[in-house]
């Protein structure tokens, strides 16, 4: 596997709109719908998205939603990725019809889920039901991860999972307890995008990060985006009253595309 390590200090040259990349919109064709699941007795909702005007088997990918739970923004994800051609499902982590109403709450939910080990198992039966859809490769799965699920992905590399599509993390936590150990073990190609300017990953964090995955010459592409904070793919950010999380529409863009490049290179 090619070995790939890039620190990127300036923003793509790309033409953005005003309109975020997330409320983009999606031809009439795609569809998504509440997928029902059960693990451990519990019952989880996630959601499954794709595009009825295409027929045959195509690449899967895992949406890992924010700290937030199942809410509007990874189905639209997920909706933008199934107009891509592929087939997205937003896993549920938290349970049926469980949301955070404040960010106090949101910490809660996501400290509960904060072991890798818990975590992970609920990402590979997501991973299961994926690959078993009738219209899924399952041999060309990807995923995708935002904040709280940006470390999920981040996770799933570490464990030593081997994704052809790749795992893409956006202001994804980086401080895994696993990197040390699991650096060696990443298989997948793995493309990080952090905000440079952001407060909720500490500068000594982002450094061992950087540090340990050069060191092992893992397949890991770090993306740091200058004057971007947390959440920066996020329309709206900032009305949380979170001082450090904020909207940057540059930051938005060129992860966006970066993302879109990185899944049509991999599926390849």
């Amino acid at each position: 596997m090619k070995h790939l390590f890039v620190v990127v200090t300036s923003f793509l040259l790309l033409q953005c709109s005003s309109l975020p990349t997330a409320e983009q919109p999606v031809k009439p064709t795609v569809t998504g719908n509440a997928l029902e699941y059960k693990l451990d007795g519990k019952t989880y909702e996630g959601f499954l998205a794709m595009d009825s005007s295409i027929t045959g088997k195509r690449p899967g990918v895992l949406v890992i939603h924010e700290w937030w739970g199942v809410n509007d923004y990874p189905k639209q994800r997920a909706k933008q990725l199934a107009d891509l051609g592929y087939v997205a499902f937003v896993m549920d982590v938290y349970g049926k019809g469980i949301l955070a109403k404040d960010h106090v709450e949101a910490g809660k939910l996501s400290s509960a889920n904060g072991d890798p080990k818990i975590l992970l198992k609920k990402i590979y039966k997501a991973l299961e039901i994926l690959k078993s859809n009738p219209n899924v490769d399952p041999n060309k799965i990807g995923a995708i991860g935002y904040c709280f699920g940006g470390g999920g992905v981040i996770e799933l590399a570490l464990d030593g999972a081997d994704l052809k599509g790749g795992v893409v993390s956006f202001h994804g936590m980086l401080g895994s307890k696993n990197l040390v150990t699991g650096v060696k073990k990443i298989k997948t190609n793995v493309l990080v995008h952090h905000g440079a300017d952001d407060p909720f990953i500490p500068k000594n964090v982002v450094e061992t990060f950087v540090k340990t995955i050069a060191d092992a010459k893992a397949p890991v592409t770090f993306v740091s985006h200058p004057g971007a904070v947390h959440g920066f793919t996020r329309p709206g950010a900032d009305k949380h009253g979170l001082p450090g999380l904020a909207y940057n529409e540059k930051a938005d863009y060129a992860s966006f595309e970066s993302m879109k490049d990185f899944f049509a290179k991999n599926f390849k």
